[in-house]
């Protein structure tokens, strides 16, 4: 059994990993979440009762409050998620995303590196510093190729050159203190429990209500869509297995245009929950200004992670996407709270 701090536990892709460790392995885990706009409670409350799994409401750039979390839970594995996370609020506020990804991550490391040069030789052997990145960190790609772990990082939205800093950081404490790290680079994620703010669920949502569904300038823009489930067992397999210094990309090798993901959408909607009073839920998709900056599209090679760690994604996009419109549609309850309150679907990032 090992000891698992993971930052960002309550989001989308951290809940996700946490309910993985949780249910598949013997491992406990701490949860560090500060419990921002897209934090919830809620989407750990599948395993909230297990015994094996604390939470603690902190900042990752509150240095004292990491510093205790690392001296009392004594982790094995930190697996760094937090992170803001969303493009067209980094558009409209990116110095949340300054503070959060760049300075917090640089506090985390700071705490991470001062613990594991106190842990006795065969602790520090076992420990590992894990390093959840996007693969927008590496730009825009033309009509062919695919991003791979050498791929040159050009960053082009606040968002994606912060979570560019932290990588870089990452790999700096390695080379130069020798903390023992792993990274990994994914695609865009989609499924349970993911903040309504972001196209697939906000599109699901607007449909079920009849509301117009926008879409960013022609909807061209090509990504690489992973469900969130096949990232975590990705994720676990990484933290623990993954060789030290290393990257390793995770796709799913399901590439789709944003417009083709909003009618495939449209499709089990109308299948799903048929409304005569809507009608055909495609006639509600508007196309409206890009977001400023946008890229054109983005593609991950997962090779590595398949040669090395016998890794693949379980779930075609198809299979995936029938489950993730299920999934909303009966758990009202999670996204009713959120569409209450916190956000009620306007648009952001219009620059």
């Amino acid at each position: 059994m090992k000891r698992y701090l993971v930052t960002g536990g309550a989001g989308f892709i951290g809940s996700a990993v946490v309910r993985h460790l949780i249910r598949q392995t013997p491992h406990q885990v701490l949860v560090v979440d500060k419990l921002t706009y897209a934090g919830n409670r809620d989407n750990l409350e599948p395993v909230s009762n297990d015994p094996r799994l604390a939470f603690l409401q902190a900042d990752i750039g509150d240095q004292a409050a990491m510093r205790q979390a690392f001296a009392e839970f004594r982790p094995d594995i930190v697996m760094h998620l937090a992170a803001e996370s969303h493009v067209d609020r980094s558009i409209d506020g990116p110095a949340a995303f300054i503070e959060t990804n760049i300075v917090g991550s640089f506090v985390l490391l700071q705490e991470a590196l001062r613990h594991w040069r106190a842990l006795a030789p065969a602790e520090q052997a076992g420990f590992r510093f894990h390093q959840i990145s996007t693969d927008e960190v590496f730009g825009s790609l033309g009509e062919h190729g695919l991003f791979s772990e050498t791929s040159p990082y050009q960053p082009n939205s606040p968002y994606s050159a912060s979570k560019a800093a932290s990588d870089h950081l990452v790999r700096a404490w390695h080379h130069t203190y020798g903390l023992p790290v792993v990274l990994s680079n994914c695609s865009n994620n989609y499924g349970p429990y993911h903040f309504p703010e972001k196209l697939i669920p906000l599109m699901i949502l607007n449909a079920l209500e009849g509301k117009e569904l926008p879409v960013y300038g022609s909807g061209a823009q090509i990504r690489d869509w992973l469900h969130v489930e096949d990232h975590a067992r990705a994720l676990a397999l990484i933290a623990e297995s993954g060789r030290l210094g290393e990257s390793y990309n995770v796709g799913g090798s399901a590439e789709r245009s944003n417009l083709e993901v909003v009618k495939a959408i449209c499709a089990l909607m109308d299948e799903l929950v048929p409304d005569a009073t809507i009608g055909p839920r495609e006639n509600l998709i508007r196309f409206v200004a890009d977001r400023p900056g946008h890229d054109q599209r983005y593609a991950i090679d997962a090779s590595k992670i398949e040669r090395e760690l016998g890794w693949r994604p379980q779930e075609s996009f198809e299979s995936g996407l029938r489950n993730t419109v299920q999934w909303y549609l009966e758990n009202r309850d999670w996204w009713g709270r959120i569409r209450s309150g916190v956000y009620r679907g306007e648009r952001l990032g219009a620059g």
